[in-house]
């Protein structure tokens, strides 16, 4: 009978368990848990494992990471930056020597992901960026820049800021380290198209042409992140590049970068889909937050000084934007049907007459007036006081950026 009881009492703690651990670890925005397990390596760093659902999986212990806001230095002081950037050997990158390594407190790190003989290189050549991102975290975990910038190899990019004429050296030269240093991570793209504001649905299980590796996110998903809620939806403006203070990066242990690589060497995914799959998780990884869309106002004006002075003007200056392409477009058009008509051709439809010249005026002077409101608003965002006033951010006499 007294064995029995005993049994009895057992079992019902067992059942109970769970629901324990269940609530102690529910989802909250701003943060995320992470895995460890007891196994260390040969170099003493601690190894993450994917649970396996079965008897012998290993004892796993969540940490709940709470990412806080950063703080700026102050006024005059510097901060130190690298630029972490993959290339094939066919690319060129010259870009980035020729207009930075003269300043002293800024640092770049180019892998050759595809020679393992180069001086920066990468375990494996998988996963498109992603494997240099988290490489270059792993081995510089300790010594990191106040800022890492990571980027593509290409200086020229339709995926780089508009109002920065699509350059990689205007991005890299304008980004706000005070910004990235408040926010912790920052991506360097500010247009929501494409990315925001719910690009991917994990949840979705028919396939979307546009979002392939949509349907596959679930799956690594639980992998990655076992012990977080597979959020709705996931969102960032695209494309992978994007700035992290070295205060956000080591807020996540050594070993949780670690398990991340591990996963991406191990994984059956293609390099296209797993490198489009960190793309709507990094803002995850690094904030806790599955939606990270800030306005793009905001963006342009605090993170690369180019203050409109709020977001109606700032909207007022991207229609014209769109007028003039719509204008060209239709210049386009009317050209094309000028070459083919000729004069007595019924059967060619005849272009308007003088429609060229119309045109050409009106694109000449909306770009005159664009031109002007950007210079305006690159004038505005030198000033730190009316960065603050146009996103709202608390400032006062002798504050910086």
């Amino acid at each position: 009978m007294l064995l029995l009881c005993f049994i009895t009492a057992a079992a019902l703690l067992w059942i109970c368990a769970p629901s324990r651990t269940k609530s102690r670890l529910s989802f909250v925005e701003g943060t995320h848990f992470w895995l460890h397990t007891n196994s260390t390596t040969a170099h003493g760093i601690q190894e993450f494992q994917i649970p396996h659902e079965d008897k012998h999986a290993p004892n796993l212990s969540a940490v709940k990471t709470a990412f806080q806001a950063g703080t700026v230095k102050p006024v005059g002081q510097r901060y130190t930056r690298t630029l972490v950037v993959p290339r094939t050997a066919s690319e060129n990158t010259d870009w980035v020597q020729e207009y930075f390594q003269k300043d002293e407190y800024f640092d770049y790190k180019i892998y050759v992901v595809d020679a393992v003989d180069a001086p920066l290189s990468v375990p494996q050549n998988k996963g498109h960026e992603v494997m240099v991102y988290l490489t270059y975290i792993i081995d510089h975990y300790h010594n990191l820049s106040d800022v890492s910038i990571f980027m593509h190899s290409h200086r020229k990019a339709w995926h780089n800021n508009d109002l920065l004429d699509g350059d990689a050296v205007q991005v890299v030269s304008r980004l706000s380290s005070e910004r990235v240093q408040r926010e912790g991570y920052m991506n360097l793209r500010c247009h929501w198209d494409p990315g925001c504001p719910n690009w991917m649905h994990p949840g979705m299980v028919e396939e979307d042409v546009g979002k392939q590796e949509q349907t596959m996110v679930a799956k690594s998903w639980s992998e990655l992140f076992p012990l977080d809620h597979i959020p709705n939806v996931l969102a960032q403006p695209c494309c992978a590049q994007f700035a992290v203070s070295g205060d956000r990066i080591r807020s996540l242990p050594l070993e949780r970068y670690v398990f991340l690589r591990k996963w991406l060497l191990r994984t059956s995914m293609s390099d296209y889909f797993s490198g489009r799959f960190f793309e709507y998780v990094w803002q995850f990884i690094f904030t806790g937050q599955n939606v990270v869309c800030p306005k793009e106002h905001v963006c342009y004006c605090d993170g690369f000084g180019i203050c409109f002075g709020g977001e109606k003007e700032y909207d007022a200056y991207q229609k014209q934007v769109m007028e003039r392409k719509r204008m060209e477009e239709e210049l386009i058009i009317w050209n094309d049907l000028n070459s083919k008509w000729k004069p007595g051709d019924r059967a060619a439809e005849q272009p308007e007459p003088g429609k060229d010249t119309d045109l050409s005026e009106k694109i000449d002077a909306n770009l005159a007036w664009c031109d002007l409101k950007k210079k305006e608003a690159k004038e505005r965002g030198d000033v730190a006081k009316y960065r603050a006033q146009e996103v709202g951010r608390e400032w006062n006499d002798g504050d910086g950026f």
